[in-house]
């Protein structure tokens, strides 16, 4: 299984995860003062009053001020705490007028999928963005509720299908390795496993994947040898790998499975189980139900040869 660190919500690293977070302090704050004070009287009243015979004890039934003031303070800290959340919401959810990247999240059981409509790219399991770049994403589902969050960057936002929720957030850190994402609606046996990544790269990092990305096929125009036995395997209709999946520029234009045009590029498939290798591609390829049962891709050790998958993953190795 793929490795990421552990995320937290207590490490924003984009501004509306960094105002979420501010509130949630300012909140915490409040209310551990809050049961600090009530819980202090109580114990105080209790130890101070203890040996007092109940008959002597004093009544403030019908006390108007007193029962006004304690009425009025929680009134007074929950409508500043409403004020606060107001003022949070507002600045998270806020319309920007600058630049935006555009990405749609679509959940698939139980891998994700994404799509940048302007720039005419689609991957999977790895969304890159840029740093102090606001990202909206819409998040859609294209089977069963799915939940799409990644606690450093957003809050926890449903992937319903049939319908389009938005999220935004502003990446202000790079990270070498990944901010770790994961569903969080149970959405079948292999629900844990349906984890992603968001990689932040500076603004010229961006451009340089961006472009990558939108080369034809993502690899050599000519492949030999057996990556070339494997690209004409792969594009057969009876190996049935192009009714799935996606290469572009070739026939291969099949959208059950991920698009697999720059494979070689990511850093893990199967939805975080295995960490992209020439191994791996092998093993999963053979037996994808072995790593995942449930999984739609089904095994092909009866259908391939050894041979035959050595020549698929060298083709897919040239997806870069």
């Amino acid at each position: 299984m793929v490795s990421f660190e552990t995320p937290s919500i207590f490490n924003p690293a984009s501004f509306e995860a960094g105002r979420i977070d501010a509130l949630f302090r300012f909140i915490l704050i409040v209310a551990t003062l809050t049961f600090v004070l009530v819980e202090g009287l109580l114990f105080f009243a209790v130890w101070r009053f203890r040996n007092r015979p109940a008959e002597a004890a004093v009544q403030v039934h019908g006390n108007t001020k007193l029962e006004i003031a304690w009425t009025a303070a929680p009134a007074v800290i929950l409508m500043v705490l409403l004020g606060f959340t107001f003022q949070t919401m507002g600045e998270v959810k806020a319309v920007t007028g600058g630049n935006v990247l555009h990405v749609k999240a679509i959940g698939h059981r139980w891998w994700w999928e994404f799509r940048y409509p302007d720039l005419q790219i689609v991957t999977a399991n790895e969304l890159v963005a840029p740093v102090n770049t606001v990202v909206e994403v819409a998040v859609e589902s294209v089977d069963v509720e799915h939940g799409f969050w990644v606690p450093e960057l957003f809050g926890k936002v449903d992937a319903v299908p049939g319908y389009t929720t938005r999220v935004r957030f502003t990446p202000t850190e790079i990270r070498n390795d990944y901010y770790g994402g994961q569903c969080t609606q149970f959405c079948g046996r292999q629900h844990a496993q349906m984890r992603f990544a968001v990689v932040v790269r500076s603004a010229a990092e961006f451009q340089n994947w961006a472009a990558l990305m939108q080369r034809p096929e993502g690899g050599p125009e000519v492949v030999s040898g057996g990556a070339a036995a494997g690209r004409e395997l792969f594009l057969t209709p009876t190996s049935q790998c192009i009714g799935c999946h996606t290469v572009a520029d070739t026939t291969a234009v099949g959208v059950t499975g991920p698009n697999l045009t720059h494979l070689r590029s990511r850093g893990f498939i199967a939805g975080g189980v295995l960490a992209n290798t020439p191994e791996n591609l092998k093993a999963w390829v053979t037996n994808a139900p072995g790593f995942k049962p449930g999984t739609v891709m089904p095994s092909f050790a009866n259908v391939f040869t050894p041979e035959q998958v050595n020549d698929l993953v060298a083709y897919l190795n040239t997806l870069r």
